[in-house]
């Protein structure tokens, strides 16, 4: 007796399959909530989110996102979303951006958040939010869900 819904070998035998990880599939669905998507371009930022998106980088933050919220009647402009590892990591992404913007452009952040727990650490420098998640607290909050009608730019590290 066969199973039912089994995979066949054709299925098995497919060759490799691309898949980014930072898509999910409710984005991918045509609903008026659903996040406009920015092919990964080289878009255009302000030097501080720039500044912001490179130091997260430079600290090896994973699904890095920015969020354009300029038309999406937002608080603020932009929201930097990344990912840390581990409680140290997301730390360290924090400071490094706090200390980059610091030593670079001069600017500081009006709100720090989060600090003491290291699950979501929230830098507010008033026209854009650093966000630093913990990859659990990412998935339980999700922000990218909730500004569903914010332009989202995926962020790809030179040379990956």
């Amino acid at each position: 007796m066969a199973k039912r819904n089994a995979p066949t070998d054709k299925a098995r035998t497919a060759g490799p399959v691309s898949v980014r990880p930072t898509v999910r599939p409710a984005a991918r669905t045509r609903t008026k909530t659903a996040t406009a998507r920015v092919p990964r371009s080289r878009a255009k930022f302000p030097k501080a989110v720039a500044g912001a998106v490179q130091a997260a980088l430079d600290k090896k933050a994973e699904d890095v996102v920015v969020l354009d919220l300029r038309k999406a009647d937002g608080f603020t402009d932009f929201f930097v979303i990344c990912t840390g590892g581990n409680t140290r990591q997301i730390v360290a992404i924090a400071d490094g951006v706090r200390d980059t913007l610091k030593r670079d452009l001069g600017e500081r952040p009006t709100l720090m958040e989060g600090i003491d727990r290291s699950e979501w650490i929230l830098l507010d420098y008033f026209n854009f939010v650093v966000h630093v998640f913990s990859r659990d607290c990412r998935a339980f909050y999700g922000l990218e869900r909730l500004w569903g009608n914010a332009v989202r730019h995926e962020v790809v590290e030179d040379g990956a």
